[in-house]
């Protein structure tokens, strides 16, 4: 149809009549005049309408089941991150029980020798600064920490500190090779100065070539002056090996430190000294040893008619033939004793063969 001015006014029209319909039927309710057309047409067009529907139905579900299918991946990747947060809150409060245990520790230690301490979460290994041994820790010049300051845990000493940044340490441990520490001996206070090997024991070297030294004689930090790099008192370790005395001026033995340098986690930063030497006392208490359970068996006395019967039942093997040999003798004498005078003695015979007559 071409526009003009004639199908201008008929689609007018048409949409004029098509309002009135609308206004009418909608003003009829129930009653409404275009009812029967309306249920006309539906009966025309509900079969075309029903055909039609069932073959777009399935594009229309295919595209609600591809709209459909974004949210079930969303909600399934909220599962599982809510599922990943569970699991990560489980490892984490296994993890935080570890970490009180070993804050714990550390405070009695801390305790025991009134050390004044600035509790540190190890972030870093020293890997990144070099291939010595350290560790880098939460805390720095904010929170204090200045250089040449004692760390230790709640086992003994872990280093000092070599490096201070506003938020983070450097810390060399005491098994590094550039590691040295004056120590003194439990109860005998023999000094001498250990000294890092990595993943072996320290090598301490006592000043003393003569002093009396054995396996499992503890040692601990001798101090420095004015308590830097180390307070006093700190346990090191236990002795492992000793050296045999050479004659020397110094005896070789080696420690093996009560702390664990691959696995620490916290650690504390001694911040104030105590005001006098704990020597021995912050060292950790010698596990008693088990007692020894001793068994004792009481033989029951045999009755009376069971020892006689027993007697020589109970008398060793090897003793019955020693018994008979001792028989032996009685019997070999009693044959060679005279025998009774009244008894008959065979009469002597004649060398020719004759009987004596002789009375």
């Amino acid at each position: 149809m071409r526009d003009t001015r004639e199908s201008r006014l008929l689609l007018v029209l048409l949409v004029a009549i098509a309002f009135a319909l609308i206004t009418v039927d909608i003003r009829g309710g129930q009653e409404s005049p275009v009812d029967g057309a309306r249920q006309a047409a539906a009966a025309v067009f509900g079969p075309v309408e029903n055909g039609v529907a069932a073959a777009v139905d399935p594009i229309g579900n295919a595209i609600g089941a591809v709209r459909d299918s974004g949210e079930r991946h969303t909600r399934i990747a909220a599962l599982e991150k809510e599922n990943a947060e569970l699991k990560a809150k489980l490892g984490s409060d296994d993890r935080n029980r570890n970490r009180l245990r070993e804050l714990d520790s550390l405070l009695k230690t801390a305790g025991a020798g009134q050390y004044g301490v600035k509790g540190a979460q190890v972030i870093a290994i020293g890997a990144a600064q070099g291939f010595s041994w350290t560790v880098t820790i939460d805390v720095g010049a904010r929170d204090g920490i200045r250089r040449d300051m004692t760390v230790l845990n709640g086992a003994g000493l872990v280093g000092r500190v070599t490096t201070v940044g506003p938020s983070t340490s450097t810390v060399l441990l005491a098994n590094d090779p550039d590691f040295t520490v004056g120590t003194r001996m439990e109860k005998t206070d023999e000094l001498g100065f250990a000294t890092g090997q990595g993943d072996r024991p320290l090598l301490v070297q006592l000043l003393n070539g003569k002093a009396k030294v054995k396996a499992g004689d503890r040692l601990v930090t001798f101090g420095s002056r004015a308590d830097k790099p180390f307070v006093p008192g700190v346990p090191v370790g236990e002795v492992v090996r000793v050296d045999p005395a050479g004659g020397g001026l110094t005896r070789n033995v080696y420690v093996r430190p009560y702390v664990g340098f691959t696995k620490l986690d916290i650690v504390g930063v001694v911040v104030q000294a105590p005001r006098s030497d704990p020597r021995d006392t912050v060292l950790p208490q010698k596990p008693k040893p088990a007692p020894t359970v001793t068994v004792t068996v009481t033989a029951k006395p045999p009755a009376e008619g069971e020892q006689a019967q027993g007697e020589k039942a109970d008398r060793p093997l090897q003793d019955q033939p020693l018994a008979d040999e001792a028989e032996k003798p009685a019997q070999d004498q009693a044959r060679q004793q005279p025998q009774d005078e009244n008894q008959p003695q065979d009469q002597p015979q004649d060398p020719n063969g004759q009987e004596d007559a002789t009375p």
